[in-house]
């Protein structure tokens, strides 16, 4: 029981410590690209830090660390960043773009998102109040015995030969001798 409340502890502490640790002994820290989309431009920013980075692999305006490729077709492209002194960076460019597509901020999607959810707790709230007051109302299709563990006893027997045998009544059921065969 003590260590499962031990464990989120210690992979909050590795999480903390091997960082620290690897700066310490001088591990390479893995930097990454970041790619912005708006419309039919892409923006890279390479993440060598460093004010004379070249690129290569496909034109397109520079500005400190970033290349901006304007009127990007969605054509995949190998891409490399790299300086003068031999650190390079490479990406594969998969990207998709849309002239005509309209871009959303995170508020909006989230009113749509509350929109939705209000819609259909309206809708269920609705159901639930017309609905409420059929319960106890037969249904007008359909016949309308009752089913299930709400039937007491059988429907009545239509000949009345084949009632059972009470007590005192068998005079009904005197003439029948059984056969040899």
């Amino acid at each position: 029981m003590r260590l499962q409340r031990c464990l989120p502890l210690l992979g909050l502490l590795l999480c903390a410590v091997f960082p620290l640790v690897s700066f310490l002994i001088g591990l390479p820290s893995q930097g990454e690209f970041l790619v912005e989309i708006s419309g039919t431009t892409v923006t890279i920013t390479c993440p060598l830090e460093d004010e004379e980075i070249k690129w290569d692999g496909r034109k397109g305006d520079t500005e400190e660390r970033k290349l901006i490729l304007k009127d990007y077709d969605s054509t995949p492209a190998n891409l490399s960043c790299f300086l003068p002194g031999g650190k390079k960076r490479e990406l594969y460019l998969n990207a998709r773009v849309c002239a005509n597509c309209e871009e959303l901020d995170a508020l909006t999607v989230a009113g749509i998102i509350t929109a939705d959810l209000l819609i259909t707790l309206g809708v269920l709230i609705l159901v639930h109040y017309f609905s409420k007051g059929r319960k106890g109302r037969a249904s007008s299709g359909g016949d309308s015995r009752p089913r299930g563990q709400k039937m007491q006893r059988p429907p009545p027997v239509p000949n009345p030969d084949y009632e059972p045998i009470r007590k005192g009544q068998r005079e009904v059921y005197a003439g029948l001798q059984s056969r040899g065969i």
